[in-house]
């Protein structure tokens, strides 16, 4: 899903609202959870799950492609970590296999 279908579908939930209001919305949501992140700040939605910042230290990697090293600097990195409920219900739906990705 899209940022642009997940607000039509708000949109259609809540009829009184506008497309163009929930998109002001759903902007400020996220741009208040970039902010948040942004100062290392962990954000925990209950029934869904939580955001929060990790570093990763200094390495030295691969290139897949051409084997050469590559040195990746430390790094600042958002974690999600699924709550409970949204594990369930994810795990309880049937899905086609078309539809999973792997």
């Amino acid at each position: 899903m899209t940022r642009a279908e997940l607000i039509d579908s708000l949109a259609k939930q809540f009829v009184y609202n506008n497309p163009q209001t929930v998109d002001v919305a759903v902007r400020e949501i996220f741009e208040i959870m970039i902010e948040t992140l942004s100062l290392g700040e962990r954000i925990e939605i209950r029934g869904f799950g939580s955001f929060e910042v990790r570093i990763h230290e200094p390495r030295v990697a691969h290139n897949p492609k051409t084997g050469e090293q590559v040195n990746l600097s430390r790094r600042r990195v958002v974690h999600f970590k699924p709550g409970v409920e949204l594990r369930d219900r994810v795990n309880s739906f049937n899905y086609e296999k078309e539809n999973v990705q792997e």
